[in-house]
Parts: C-alpha cells; structure tokens; sequence
C-alpha cells in the first residue's frame, strides 16, 4: 500500500478539473480543485502539496506566481504546468523555473494522469490503478 499523494489542481476554465479530478481520485490520491488562484494560493500557504498542477495564463495571478508561492513553501512539491500550444515558450521558462514537467491543451485526463504518475515515482511513491480512459 502507498501513502495518499496530495494534489493540488488550478485552473480557470472549471471543465479542466471537473474532468481530471475523478481520474486522479482512482489513483488514490487526495485532490483539491480552485478555479480561482486567489483562493488557491490561500489554500498553499495552508498545507504542502506533493504535487501543484496549474494553468499558466489566469486573470490576476499567474501560474509563475503560483509556482514561486509552492516553491517558497516546500522544494519537495513537483510543479506542472497546464498551457496552450501558443505558449511554449511561457512553457519551456517555467521548466528553467523549476517546473517538474508541463502538458499542452488539449490533454487527455490519461496524459496527465500519466505525468502525474511520473511525479509521484519521483517523490517515492508508485501510483497504480487499473482505469480506462
């Protein structure tokens, strides 16, 4: 059996964890879905998450800001980054940042899920599940 991993998923548009939520929960993990950054950062500054997914571009805070609060908080926390083809360039700035790894929209929820996988082994925790997409 393997400990819970917590994630912390971010996105303005509420289909993004609408839809990944329930994926990653049959994982075994533990997620908390913001639409909204302001309450998100409220909620980073409460706990450690093992691992932060967030959209990049958000009106009022941006996922840098976002990245740089987790970063300040725990440099254990693995940082993904959601973004739009046009923004590879935003993407390949957050990676020099320290983001783990980032997915270009659209994604499958099983594209992410498999990305999270990779960053949870990288913590030490392996996640199975059997699933169907």
């Amino acid at each position: 059996m393997s400990e819970q991993v917590s994630i912390l998923v971010l996105d303005d548009e509420p289909i993004v964890g609408k839809r990944l939520k329930p994926s990653l929960v049959k994982l075994g993990c533990d997620v908390e879905v913001f639409e909204n950054p302001k309450e998100a950062l409220k909620r980073i500054a409460e706990k450690e998450f093992d691992i932060v997914v967030t959209d990049i571009h958000m009106d009022e805070v941006d996922g840098f800001q976002i990245m740089e609060q987790v970063q300040r908080k725990s440099s254990r926390t693995k940082i993904i980054i959601i973004t739009g083809y046009a923004m590879m360039e935003v993407a390949r700035k957050a990676m020099e940042k320290g983001a783990f790894d980032f997915i270009a929209k659209p994604f499958t929820p099983g594209d992410l899920r498999d990305m999270i996988a990779s960053a949870a082994k990288s913590l030490g925790v392996e996640l199975t599940a059997s699933y169907a997409d």
